[in-house]
């Protein structure tokens, strides 16, 4: 290694692509992104409400990062595993993991403390302390405890007919210390108070009696403040909020089940109390009551995180939703809306394809064509997957009406979509009661795809029309997260939408597609063929050259493949969102890859891979990221674009404009390290997003 931290040049002509060395971690590239997104909270060019917002959405990041990711290392640390690329052990890599992930909590905390909270004070907008309580707040937030708070709390004393009790993933909870003796003699000690779930984390205190229209308060902070009245005759000497992160990976045996929607209730049931992770509690708490926590918790003392602040900081993001302050919010805008032929909407996509951009354009075109489907008396069938959508979801609605007019539906909902599970229960039962055929994918694979098919007659044939998409039919994540969405007539890729959702619902073999490519099938050897052909142009002085974005990049196979392209003198240009394992600009081996993440308004979520070819250009876009989980452990479609100039326009807008970026944008380094793109001397700021809402909706 450098002294820089990077790998240092490889004298021989063929270094080990293997080479550990050659990776970054998986975990700490996660953490980078996270404190990208805390950047924005942190940078004052940010409207004051959206950098409370990026201040709690890095808090939920986290909180989702151990419940999912650092849990999985403490539990390779436990019970052994496959050892990672970068060949950092379990132990090693938890070990990193706390001091990093304790940095960006320090800094998050300092962004509040330091930041926030005095700007929005100024502002007007007031989330006051507990020392910061006037008399007149401090009694109408003590009745507000003694009205709404003491008649549902039930505190929780500890001794030996107590024992310590089951603590709830991420609940809030208040450990109190006692002195004194009790009604029935017994000695104070400690006692456990969770605070009530149907109750807000955020408190609005009313203008008349606060003076302000804009004054909140934590519940934490009520409910650590009037503590002592739960325990009448005993001395509180002290109270301390804290919380646990718990793993909340769902483990289900899928051969050894017979109903996975039923086991799957069953896990659900437990998963707030599997193994802990992670314990956050008030800075200020005494060593012996933590030692106590970790104890019954089965942590170690690296697992601690003393908070300066409320404990459950993300809650704040109430705050945006109750403040109607525009002018401290991102300018609305008005997603410019794709209209299909009123009279004849499928005829109009016989004749050219329809390319969406969300959140750019609107939606709405997806669920006006399903609800054109739903009452065309001439549509025979739909079928669709549903990995994540909406509580009052439109789709849901015209696919019911689908059905009750006497349509053939079939709808392949994915019960483990992480987090949502309860949810695609709840609309599986529905559709199922309303005569839709509900599938639950295929044993061992998340069906990841997004696909709706529409079979309608037309004469006397059979015409296909499908939507694809990179994102999910979730009309709420559209207009905050970008992705593309093709309709097409096209008969090959419809075919092909046809065959895979036949080969979903039956036990039929591996197919053999015409346009598309499928995971866990032909998409991860599709990937590596073509980056293989650009290597191949590269070596003949073709000038290969590959673009591609997504959410995340660690498969070992694909990040090899790319050296290999680069070592043959293609140009290899990438924008990675998330986690990246790919160690740009190695000499001898990645020194023509460039890795950016683009951080901005939008959730950048769009799939879209582009190859030279030699000047005959392909591009896809899919649902899949280049992880091993989707090439090869998912159901996954990659779509090809094909009317050239639906290309060139992806082209231009989801990938070179964000390589123009220099607002947004953050060039990941050898190092794992991420600097922030600047734009060049004399050069002008350039934002992707900013560019695309003013070409849409502006």
């Amino acid at each position: 290694m450098t002294p820089d931290g990077t790998p240092a040049p490889d004298d021989t002509s063929h270094p080990d692509l293997h080479a550990p060395e050659l990776y970054l971690n998986r975990e700490l590239s996660q953490l980078e992104f996270n404190r990208r997104v805390l950047a924005q909270a942190q940078d004052p060019q940010v409207p004051l409400l959206e950098r409370l917002r990026y201040l709690c959405i890095s808090c939920s990041n986290l909180d989702e990062f151990f419940e999912i990711r650092a849990a999985t290392v403490r539990t390779a640390m436990q019970f052994g595993g496959t050892p990672a690329p970068d060949g950092v052990p379990p132990a090693k890599a938890l070990e990193l993991i706390h001091r990093q992930a304790r940095e960006l909590v320090d800094a998050q905390y300092d962004c509040w403390n330091e930041e926030l909270r005095p700007q929005l004070a100024a502002a007007g907008i007031r989330i006051l302390p507990r020392d910061g309580w006037n008399a007149k707040q401090r009694r109408w937030l003590h009745q507000y405890f003694q009205d709404e708070l003491l008649p549902v709390l039930s505190p929780l004393g500890l001794d030996p007919v107590h024992p310590f009790p089951r603590i709830l993933n991420k609940s809030l909870n208040v450990v109190v210390v006692l002195e004194g003796r009790d009604a029935f003699g017994r000695n104070g000690g400690m006692a456990i108070v969770r605070a009530p779930r149907s109750l807000p984390r955020i408190i609005h205190i009313p203008p008349e009696v606060s003076g302000g229209p804009h004054d909140f308060v934590f519940l934490s902070a009520v409910l650590t403040a009037f503590v002592d009245d739960l325990f009448t005759g005993l001395k509180v000497k002290g109270a301390y909020q804290f919380r646990v992160t718990r793993n909340s990976e769902l483990v289900v045996d899928e051969d050894e089940v017979e109903n996975l929607a039923s086991a799957l209730k069953d896990e659900l049931a437990s998963r707030g109390f599997r193994p802990a992770v992670r314990l956050e509690i008030a800075e200020n708490c005494p060593r012996t009551i933590v030692d106590i926590l970790l104890q019954n918790f089965g942590l170690t003392a690296s697992a601690v995180y003393r908070i300066n602040g409320p404990v459950n900081l993300n809650r704040a993001i109430q705050v945006y939703d109750l403040v109607d302050r525009p002018e401290l919010k991102f300018p609305p805008f008005v997603p410019k809306q794709v209209s299909l032929d009123e009279d004849a909407p499928f005829a109009a996509i016989r004749e050219s394809d329809v390319l969406l951009h969300h959140p750019y354009q609107g939606f709405q075109t997806v669920i006006d064509l399903l609800n054109v489907a739903a009452h065309d008396p001439d549509v025979l069938a739909i079928k669709q997957t549903l990995y994540r959508t909406s509580k009052d979801s439109r789709i849901i609605d015209h696919l019911v009406t689908a059905a009750r007019n006497g349509k053939d539906v079939t709808v392949v909902v994915e019960l483990r979509a992480r987090f949502d599970e309860e949810a695609n229960i709840r609309l599986a039962d529905r559709l199922q009661e309303a005569g839709v055929q509900v599938m639950y994918g295929v044993v061992g694979y998340k069906t990841h795809a997004k696909m709706m098919l529409i079979v309608r007659r037309e004469g006397r044939k059979l015409q296909r029309y499908v939507h694809l998409g990179t994102g999910n039919y979730h009309a709420g994540t559209a207009r905050a997260y970008t992705d593309l969405g093709l309709i097409t007539a096209d008969p090959d890729i419809t075919a092909d939408v046809h065959d895979v959702f036949q080969q979903l619902s039956g036990l039929a073999p591996a197919i053999r597609l015409r346009r598309l490519l499928q995971a866990p099938f032909t998409l991860h050897a599709g990937v590596l063929a073509r980056i293989a052909r650009e290597a191949g142009h590269a070596r003949a002085g073709r000038g290969g050259h590959i673009v591609a974005r997504m959410n995340a990049l660690t498969e070992p196979a694909v990040i090899r493949a790319l050296y290999e392209a680069s070592q043959a003198g293609a140009r290899i240009e990438l924008i990675v969102r998330g986690a990246c394992c790919l160690r740009p600009g190695v000499s001898g081996v990645s020194e023509n890859i460039t890795v950016r993440s683009v951080i901005g308004r939008f959730l950048e979520h769009s799939r879209v891979y582009w190859f030279a070819n030699a000047g005959e250009p392909e591009l896809f876009c899919s649902s899949a990221d280049w992880m091993e989980r989707n090439l090869l452990r998912r159901v996954e479609i990659c779509f090809p674009i094909r009317d050239p100039q639906l290309a060139a326009r992806v082209h231009d807008e989801a990938l070179a404009s964000y390589l123009a970026d220099n607002q947004g944008a953050w060039d990941l380094q050898a190092d794992g390290r991420y600097v922030r793109a600047m734009p060049a001397d004399g050069g002008m700021p350039y934002s992707a997003q900013g560019a695309l809402l003013a070409k849409h909706c502006g």
